[in-house]
């Protein structure tokens, strides 16, 4: 099946969507948590540890974090969970340069490594890790189906995956609101803060066509995940997903 999402892309160009996204993210990685921490307004750590914390109970030693770009959620996940390693993969280098940097500065490099990973085609044994993670990144995957199968491949029985994903609110007044908020104040912070000046109309494209709610529920049960649920946060703007193998 296709989603409306991955026929989003950051550019006018025939190149897929993975390697679009790739090229985008090397673009603006040298400012891309100033960039997110400011068009946030910080909440984005409130909504990492919420959902961090439905892993809490499992205990989980061995965590995947994909799409992990500059490493927050991974050192939050740290923070909060304490697991004996946390590998992050994605497939943007300049992002991972500046999450190692991070890491490196926090004296954490002995438990959060990064590699370059394509989702789609992960290089990792199946029944590795006792949890994956997934902050803000799911949008940006080329083949929804293929990935959440990878995902579930490579986790242990039992394991369990958390997505956090920005959303769109459905209610008067935050519908109006997002929608200003979106088309107007992040392309503007965009074009003043970044180099790449796609990447901020991208953004809310990708957000607005993106499977939510319920229906990513579905998405998860229909690639084998069990007990899927969702919960969201912040009048509808972020929602977390939970699945199990």
């Amino acid at each position: 099946m296709t989603y409306q999402a991955e026929k989003i892309v950051p550019y006018e160009s025939s190149e897929n969507k993975g390697v679009q996204v790739e090229r985008m993210f090397d673009s603006i990685a040298e400012n891309y948590d100033t960039l997110n921490h400011t068009l946030s307004m910080g909440i984005d750590r409130g909504w990492r540890k919420k959902s961090l914390l439905a892993l809490k109970d499992l205990n989980p030693q061995n965590i995947l974090d994909i799409a992990t770009g500059t490493g927050d959620l991974a050192i939050q996940a740290y923070d909060i969970l304490r697991p004996q390693h946390i590998t992050g993969i994605d497939i943007s280098e300049g992002m991972m340069d500046v999450g190692r940097k991070k890491v490196d500065k926090l004296g954490l490099s002995g438990h959060i490594s990064f590699e370059k990973q394509d989702c789609m085609a992960l290089d990792i044994p199946d029944n590795t890790f006792d949890a994956a993670v997934v902050g803000f990144g799911v949008r940006n995957f080329e083949d929804l189906d293929k990935g959440m199968k990878e995902i579930l491949r490579v986790l242990k029985p039992g394991g369990r995956l958390m997505i956090l994903e920005l959303t769109t609110p459905k209610s008067f007044p935050m519908k109006q609101g997002y929608w200003i908020y979106s088309r107007l104040f992040i392309p503007s912070i965009g074009r003043l803060i970044s180099k790449d000046k796609v990447a901020y109309k991208y953004l809310p494209k990708s957000i607005e066509a993106f499977v939510q709610g319920k229906e990513m529920v579905e998405v998860l049960a229909k690639n084998g995940f069990r007990n899927a649920r969702y919960k969201s946060y912040t009048f509808g703007i972020c929602s977390m997903y939970i699945g199990e193998k």
